[in-house]
């Protein structure tokens, strides 16, 4: 029971991660009805940009590296809507669609080649620290990553819910046409919904790396495949529920490393998706189908 309940605590620290690229991607969705294939590639090749800027300062303090990689993945998210969403029509969505998958596969090429496909060691915070409580501990990076993405989340629902442009992008979300006639700009506001997603995918993208010890480019593919689940889990554009489900799939997934090992835990979390969508195809905070 010690070792059950000690894997979910784990599980839970780690998938705050989940939830931030979750949220990246539900917001994205919400507001355009679109899906950036990019965006955890844009993650970690800001996490990378910051792993550089900071050694070009000659800074080597985790904290240094993460508020570079919080402006270098503000601006990547941007050239990612300049690029795949702007400059292409929005009406035909194949185009966007096969844009942002065209983007990641050139980050993840950019990537490979800055890195020569090796490793690089990342900074850690707390590194060897543990926190015990009795039987139970905790690890110090952890819960550092743990209480970044919770002041981040907090940090995004305060500007979602108590800002002019939160209020602007729920109304654009809900009914841009109606938004676009009561004097909002479209366009500026999903400009920043990029912006806003790509500084979150920039301290997801550090978070990780450092938790795991090193940036590799084998990161982006696990990082996409998890962000989509955790988007589909949650409900498509419930910020919310992608908060739940990023903490859901991180908990489950480390039992099932666990107990059946790391070769099976993918596996299982694609069984779980399954689950979910025969039984609840609308996630855990499905959208009604009337009138707000």
């Amino acid at each position: 029971m010690f070792d059950f309940i000690q894997a979910v605590l784990d599980g839970i620290l780690f998938g705050t991660i989940y939830s931030l690229i979750g949220i990246g991607f539900t917001l994205v969705f919400g507001v355009m009805h679109k899906i950036n294939m990019a965006y955890a590639a844009a993650s970690i090749g800001a996490a990378y940009i910051g792993l550089v800027s900071a050694s070009a300062m000659k800074a080597a303090s985790a904290w240094v590296v993460f508020g570079c990689s919080l402006v270098a993945g503000g601006v990547l998210g941007f050239l990612v809507y300049l690029i795949c969403f702007h400059l292409i029509p929005l009406r035909n969505e194949n185009a966007t669609l096969m844009s942002t998958v065209g983007m990641l596969l050139l980050a993840d090429e950019l990537i490979s080649h800055a890195t020569t496909g090796a490793p690089q060691n990342y900074p850690a915070t707390l590194e060897d620290v543990m926190f015990r409580f009795g039987e139970m501990s905790m690890r110090g990076d952890l819960v550092v990553v743990f209480g970044v993405s919770v002041v981040c989340t907090a940090a995004l629902l305060l500007l979602l819910y108590r800002t002019r442009l939160g209020l602007a992008t729920r109304a654009v979300a809900q009914q841009p046409i109606a938004a676009q006639l009561c004097g909002m700009r479209v366009a500026q506001v999903n400009t920043l919904t990029f912006v806003i997603t790509g500084v979150l995918g920039g301290i997801a993208g550090a978070l990780i790396c450092s938790a795991v010890g090193s940036l590799s480019i084998l990161l982006t593919g696990p990082l996409t495949v998890k962000g989509l689940i955790v988007t589909v889990i949650g409900g498509l554009g419930s910020v919310p529920g992608a908060i739940v489900a990023g903490l859901l799939v991180g908990g489950l997934e480390n039992v099932f490393q666990h107990f059946r090992g790391v070769t099976e835990r993918d596996m299982y979390v694609m069984l779980l998706l399954f689950a979910f969508l025969i039984f609840r195809p609308g996630g855990i905070f499905a959208k009604g189908q009337g009138r707000d």
